[in-house]
């Protein structure tokens, strides 16, 4: 069943004034050392839009807007222990995860999901391949990660290659991304946004497939080459708006306007594939 169509409506971009903060996020992810993605770009990315932000990093990567030199994982024991310090401590409303690169580090954050976390909502954003073609998920990770991750998240978050990854079916047209929406619905998770930014085409469309419906986002395609961290930066975005209180379509819609606006706004830096500009916000308070 469809719900509706939702045409992009302009939204008033404004900076916060009053200094409010409302929803804590723990953000599990890589750190991307040129900033326009992983867990930098989460932490502006819910500061931005008036949370707060836990960080558990899995990876380090050397990387810039042109090419990823190094990654190098964490242990999977200091992964679990930066989880269980801002849970035992600050306490977190919302939980997202980002690259999470081996069998070992997923294990590690799901042990703790299962013994820690069972009712809080998870964003999933299933991070596989960069922007460069460099694999972000190790090829004995893939299992674990359904079998433990998938089926825990609350919402998850693939591109298109992600999708065609995870359901083996080719995705080149907006009728095949409503299918494998409902593929991998059918996995067990609540919800999948299926992120469309990867055709061709002028009217870019996300799919939002839920228990109840399948829902369209749908705008004019911004030519740009700065859009490095899109998928982090909305998946961080949705989690903030959950841990806000918010309904899932309201927090997708919100996170949608924001990495929007903050790919117009993108600084231009770096000669590849450059970052978005994460300091542009919409109320975090504002119904959608």
């Amino acid at each position: 069943m469809m719900c509706w169509s939702s045409n992009r409506n302009e939204l008033a971009v404004k900076n916060r004034r009053d200094g409010s903060m409302k929803g804590r996020v723990l953000i599990v992810a890589g750190s991307d050392s040129g900033g326009g993605a992983g867990i930098q770009a989460d932490v502006k990315t819910v500061t931005a839009l008036g949370g707060y932000c836990g960080t558990a990093i899995t990876v380090l990567t050397a990387q810039d807007t042109k090419t990823i030199t190094k990654i190098e994982p964490v242990s999977p024991a200091m992964v679990s222990q930066q989880m269980h310090m801002m849970l035992d401590d600050i306490g977190v409303d919302c939980i997202k995860t980002g690259m999470l690169y081996s069998a070992d580090i997923i294990e590690a954050v799901a042990d703790v999901l299962d013994e820690r976390a069972r009712d809080i909502p998870l964003v999933v954003d299933p991070v596989l391949v960069a922007k460069t073609g460099t694999s972000l998920l190790e090829e004995d990770a893939m299992q674990a990660f359904k079998a433990r991750l998938i089926l825990r998240a609350s919402v998850i978050t693939p591109n298109l290659p992600e999708a065609e990854v995870l359901t083996g079916v080719s995705v080149t047209s907006r009728d095949d991304m409503m299918r494998a929406a409902k593929v991998m619905h059918t996995f067990g998770v609540p919800a999948v946004l299926l992120k469309g930014g990867h055709l061709n085409d002028a009217i870019v469309t996300d799919v939002l497939q839920t228990n109840d419906c399948t829902e369209l986002f749908e705008a004019e395609r911004i030519e740009s080459k700065h859009t490095h961290g899109t998928g982090c930066t909305l998946a961080s975005a949705i989690a903030t708006g959950l841990a806000q209180g918010m309904e899932l379509r309201d927090a997708v819609r919100r996170a949608w306007e924001y990495v929007r606006h903050a790919i117009l706004a993108a600084p231009g830096y770096g000669g590849g594939h450059g970052t978005l500009n994460h300091a542009v916000t919409v109320s975090p308070v504002e119904e959608y």
